[in-house]
């Protein structure tokens, strides 16, 4: 099934669509969504990347992430992905979004405007063996120290947006961290 992605300018305006996989080879800007799960202890769920994906294979990377089809909202996209991949669905808030690029192994590359989405979720995963190798919670503050100490385990975007999460989740600029009721200890996010 061919399976396409859309593409977008600078302002994340759409542009038209590609091929996916075409659409890395050429390094094409695209749009995407991360989506960051928490559960009430203000540990982040985790999923490491099936070991035969197209590209970062074995990383650890966030809850999950995907591209929305043509004519897909973000939000409708991103929760079919995390019920798709990670076996439930749960309250996503968007965030905030950036744009990074990056060459990836098998002359791929990856660049997106990258929307981000945070949850919130208490129960256990059901992952799909497809797409997922494992998951795991971790805290933010281990979490912070293995990204730290082994950053080649970890996916490209997860190390890039790590950053910019731990400056959303301190300042809380829209409300998001207080509307879903996640709780984090003052170090993990940087605190004072």
């Amino acid at each position: 099934m061919r399976q396409e992605v859309v593409l977008v300018d600078e302002y994340d305006q759409v542009i038209g669509t590609a091929e996916k996989q075409q659409a890395h080879i050429d390094g094409a800007l695209h749009r995407a969504f991360s989506i960051f799960v928490f559960n009430s202890a203000g540990q982040l769920l985790l999923q490491q990347r099936a070991q035969h994906k197209y590209h970062s294979g074995g990383l650890w990377s966030n809850s999950c992430c995907s591209h929305p089809q043509p004519n897909e909202a973000l939000a409708t996209a991103a929760h079919k992905r995390l019920a798709e991949e990670m076996g439930f669905d749960c309250e996503l808030k968007k965030a905030f979004q950036f744009t990074y690029k990056t060459a990836l192994e098998n002359g791929l590359t990856e660049h997106e405007v990258d929307h981000v989405f945070i949850g919130k979720f208490d129960g256990e995963p059901e992952p799909n063996a497809d797409e997922v190798g494992a998951s795991q919670w971790m805290s933010l503050t281990a979490l912070g120290g293995a990204l730290a100490q082994q950053p080649d385990h970890y996916s490209y975007w997860l190390r890039h947006s790590w950053p910019m999460l731990l400056q959303y989740l301190q300042q809380d600029p829209q409300g998001i961290v207080k509307q879903l009721g996640l709780t984090f200890d003052g170090e993990a996010t940087g605190a004072q």
